[in-house]
């Protein structure tokens, strides 16, 4: 079992929705904290939340795409704190629409945080999880990476990358016996602002696509926080948040491949640019 109270945790994504609630919720178990989020304001309303806690909090503005960014964060990170303990990859964004309107770069943006993200992290902070003796990867999926969405090809794609490299980094690890462990989480809805602040392709109708975001995430980003925690103390390999993830973990072990097709009827329901 992990404990939290004194250990260095990094959370990316922390302006809001789910990094938000997991950062408040690794400081009320006595974690110190380095936060980072592409968005400054909501970055310091973090904070203040946190230091009004009474956190040991370190915040910087971070883009997890820029690599040398998260380079230079890792080393503030570990100049601040002496050790790095946990690193919960949590940051992403969104883009909805079909792969035949999605441009290169809209494709190429969402890669760029979900999955390249997620490596320039773990590499710069693994080899100080490493020398803390107790550390843990947390990679943040989803339920579209394990089971994909038509509409989201670019999203599940990279959340079905980040799947995959976060099982070949705990087999790594176990075959040469490093003392960190990773847990690969997959939410279902989750009530945050990511498709608010998702793009889309042209004449995608995005209201469309939020209001039915709104009516199927069931759950409340502090839901998703408890669970991730309670997912890192018990060291498991597999987190999934929420009844649609669990049921589309069982759907797509029964039905095998033929669950697109069950997917492909379901996105009928969701207007797009084409109807």
């Amino acid at each position: 079992m992990s404990s939290f109270a004194g250990k260095v945790t990094v959370v990316t994504g922390a302006g809001s929705g789910i990094g938000q609630a997991l950062a408040q919720r690794l400081a009320g178990h006595g974690a110190r904290l380095a936060v980072s989020d592409v968005d400054a304001g909501g970055l310091d309303e973090t904070v203040a939340r946190l230091e009004r806690a009474g956190a040991d909090v370190f915040a910087q503005v971070l883009d997890v795409a820029d690599r040398d960014a998260v380079t230079q964060h890792a080393a503030a990170v570990f100049e601040r704190f002496g050790a790095v303990h946990q690193l919960y990859n949590n940051a992403g964004v969104a883009h909805v629409g079909p792969v035949a309107e999605s441009s290169y770069d809209d494709i190429e943006k969402v890669m760029a945080v979900n999955f390249w993200g997620v490596v320039h992290g773990t590499k710069e902070f693994l080899p100080h999880l490493i020398d803390s003796g107790d550390g843990h990867v947390v990679v943040v999926s989803s339920v579209f990476g394990l089971v994909a969405a038509p509409w989201m090809a670019a999203y599940d794609a990279s959340k079905f990358a980040v799947r995959g490299f976060a099982e070949a980094l705990r087999g790594e690890l176990l075959a040469v016996g490093h003392p960190v462990r990773v847990t690969c989480v997959h939410p279902g809805g989750v009530r945050t602002p990511v498709i608010e602040h998702s793009g889309g392709a042209p004449g995608e109708n995005l209201p469309a696509v939020q209001r039915a975001f709104r009516v199927l995430a069931l759950t409340t980003p502090e839901g998703a926080a408890r669970a991730i925690v309670r997912g890192v103390r018990y060291d498991r390999a597999r987190v999934l948040i929420g009844p649609d993830a669990r049921l589309a973990d069982v759907g797509q072990r029964v039905l095998g491949s033929q669950y697109e097709r069950v997917a492909g009827l379901a996105a009928r329901l969701i207007p797009t640019a084409n109807r």
